[in-house]
């Protein structure tokens, strides 16, 4: 995917006469040589003016002083320079209006701290708090300061994001807060919403079973068995769920997990989803036991990709491939109609010569309309 465009938005900035910056990983992006998909721009100024002069935004400003904005198919995220403060541990901070150099001195990382003047009296300077470009020379990743996960829990999750992401090392310091910080149950002090948008986040990330595994190393209690996951993941067809088959490898079976994921926060779509998915062994030795491929088609039901990906790699291979790569694909040429015309009356017999007909169209037996029609008229009758 190419780079969104940076120069396009550089004249629409000068003529707001604000200063405006590119800042966060962005520049972290830029200076290590990394593709980057979207913009992040902070605004010594209004935000939404920009925004309004760059392109369509998507919605309206945060308490945060945030916006989206959609231009030409890349997007661009934009901020007020603002400090923070903290009220309590975990708690959404508190904003007001500053200046660039301490918008920096907010931020998660030494390594996204960093900002590249776009336009006014900085453009061109390359600003970094202090020690961002030697840890971003060394590959390692340290907070700005010590109550940083106390204060924003969720930074635990992103130092694992970011230390899969960019194979960074944690920096031996910021690894004893983290330690110490999660030995103090500090996610206790965030809601489960929070926590579910960033395992949905881990789950999106380019390589997601590797940042479950750095989750893991960092002493979060989330796992996962990276083996079955990849294998199920090689076997995911194209328009299928990575997030939510690697979601189910995490969450595992359990009686409960309907109610933890509601309180995660998932969608119901998404909850359902995820909750079949783990339980997928229990398809898979079912799978084991199907000899022919309408058997396979009626073990599989209505089951997701996700759940059949997982049973591919727990014990059913050949007929997980097999309903995922061609059985999943057929679909008869014959409707109940067709049935109807042909004299069959309306009722139950129409959905079990219609089952029929499925089964030899799965099993290779009736592959055109004509042999479809066939065996559904002789089931029904």
């Amino acid at each position: 995917m190419a780079r969104p465009p940076i120069a396009a938005i550089v004249d629409e900035a000068r003529e707001l006469q604000s200063d405006v910056y590119l800042v966060g990983g962005t520049v972290r992006d830029l200076i290590l040589g990394r593709d980057f998909v979207d913009v992040d721009l902070t605004v010594d100024g209004d935000a939404l003016k920009l925004a309004t002069a760059i392109g369509e935004a998507d919605g309206t400003e945060s308490r945060f002083g945030t916006l989206r904005v959609e231009r030409d198919g890349h997007r661009y995220d934009l901020a007020r320079a603002r400090s923070e403060r903290y009220p309590h541990p975990g708690a959404l901070p508190e904003v007001e209006a500053a200046r660039i150099d301490a918008d920096l001195t907010r931020r998660d990382f030494t390594v996204n701290a960093l900002a590249l003047g776009l336009t006014g009296s900085r453009a061109g300077e390359l600003l970094a708090a202090d020690a961002a470009l030697d840890d971003l020379e060394k590959g390692q990743l340290a907070v700005l300061h010590d109550r940083s996960f106390l204060d924003d829990p969720t930074r635990l999750f992103r130092l694992a994001r970011y230390a899969a992401r960019l194979g960074f090392e944690t920096a031996p310091h910021t690894r004893e807060l983290a330690s110490t910080a999660i030995a103090n149950n500090a996610l206790d002090t965030i809601s489960g919403t929070r926590i579910g948008n960033e395992l949905r986040l881990l789950a999106n990330e380019p390589d997601p079973v590797a940042a479950f595994e750095a989750v893991a190393e960092l002493g979060l209690p989330w796992t996962i068995e990276a083996p079955l996951a990849r294998t199920a993941l090689e076997a995911l067809p194209a328009d299928g769920r990575a997030d939510l088959l690697v979601l189910a490898c995490v969450l595992g079976q359990s009686e409960q997990l309907v109610g933890e994921l509601d309180r995660l926060g998932f969608t119901a779509t998404d909850r359902d989803a995820v909750a079949e998915a783990a339980w997928a062994s229990h398809m898979a030795q079912r799978l084991a036991r199907a000899e022919t491929r309408s058997e396979i088609a009626r073990t599989v039901g209505t089951s997701g990709i996700e759940t059949v990906a997982l049973a591919f790699s727990q014990g059913a291979p050949s007929q997980s491939l097999t309903w995922l790569q061609h059985l999943r694909h057929l679909t008869l040429d014959i409707s109940g109609q067709d049935l109807i015309d042909n004299g069959v009356p309306e009722g139950p017999k129409i959905g079990q010569a219609l089952q029929a007909a499925k089964n030899a169209l799965y099993d290779g037996d009736a592959p055109d309309r004509e042999s479809q029609l066939r065996v559904a008229l002789r089931a029904a009758e």
